[in-house]
């Protein structure tokens, strides 16, 4: 699944692309991709002009002129992908994102007034594009329960350590993926900013001291920006608003690292599970 940065990055790429564009048609082979009534899209879709893309956690949302909006999830295999007077892609790196499209992964097309088309690809059929009235988006179960954004100028120290105070007896790393504490974290990010806090994943919240706190503050939204900054990790599945792999992989410092040494030790980096995640650590830098 997409991490913060990845849907960031698509985001921001798509918001250069097509907003301002008309929708002039819509088709979907898949009502489990598009759980849209006809009379919902020839009302509030068709002839809709795109105001705004934004982003919730790891859901996308394209705001149109009839106050309804396009709710995106791209699961694991989603893909978007514009093709206008040149072509960009995001998603799944297959073959889907410079290939000849519509093809046999395509689950819903929008055509803009223009001519250029933007695709919704999902070759495991998990992702949806539900249109909604704005004003509802707020109702949605998932957005009732998600934690705040941890990238917001406003999310203090202070918001972040009671947020992972009331999950006590959790370990921190399942507190991190815990997307009721905080929103958008996932398996990478986590690793890479306990391994910056000399954090073990396996200790209790309760057992995480103020200035550790601060330091996994810190080392969090500093990770999470250099990935956006960087287009995203290269972890399998994500690629930016270009069509390009994502670079932050190069940058990172304990994932997908294990057998190599430890940047600032110099002791080998392990790899176990925690929280039913693979977990990467340096055991000389996070003791137990």
């Amino acid at each position: 699944m997409p991490e913060l940065p990845e849907v960031e990055t698509v985001r921001r790429g798509l918001s250069e692309l097509i907003i301002g564009h008309t929708i002039v048609t819509a088709q979907s082979d898949n009502p489990k991709s598009f759980p849209n009534s006809p009379q919902q899209v020839k009302s509030f879709l068709i002839g809709a002009k795109v105001i705004d893309i934004r982003r919730r956690a790891k859901l996308l949302m394209i705001d149109l002129s009839t106050n309804y909006t396009l709710v995106i999830h791209l699961k694991m295999t989603g893909q978007l992908v514009y093709r206008g007077e040149t072509a960009f892609g995001a998603g799944h790196p297959n073959d889907s994102l410079i290939g000849e499209l519509p093809d046999r992964s395509t689950r819903v097309t929008l055509e803009f007034k223009d001519g250029s088309k933007l695709f919704f690809n999902d070759q495991r059929k998990f992702g949806w594009m539900r249109l909604m009235p704005i004003d509802e988006v707020a109702d949605l179960p998932f957005m009732q329960k998600v934690g705040p954004e941890p990238l917001e100028a406003d999310f203090t120290l202070a918001q972040f350590t009671t947020r992972f105070t009331r999950r006590g007896r959790m370990s921190i790393k399942a507190a991190l993926l815990d997307q009721t504490v905080i929103a958008g974290v996932g398996n990478i990010y986590a690793d890479e900013s306990l391994w910056g806090a000399k954090i073990h994943p396996k200790r209790l919240v309760n057992t995480i001291m103020s200035a550790e706190f601060e330091a996994l503050y810190i080392e969090l939204r500093l990770v999470m920006n250099l990935a956006i900054d960087k287009g995203g990790s290269t972890d399998k599945n994500y690629v930016n608003a270009e069509g390009k792999r994502g670079s932050y992989m190069d940058f990172a410092r304990v994932f997908r690292r294990e057998g190599l040494e430890c940047s600032r030790c110099g002791t080998t980096i392990i790899k176990f599970k925690v929280a039913g995640r693979g977990t990467h650590i340096c055991p000389n830098c996070q003791r137990l």
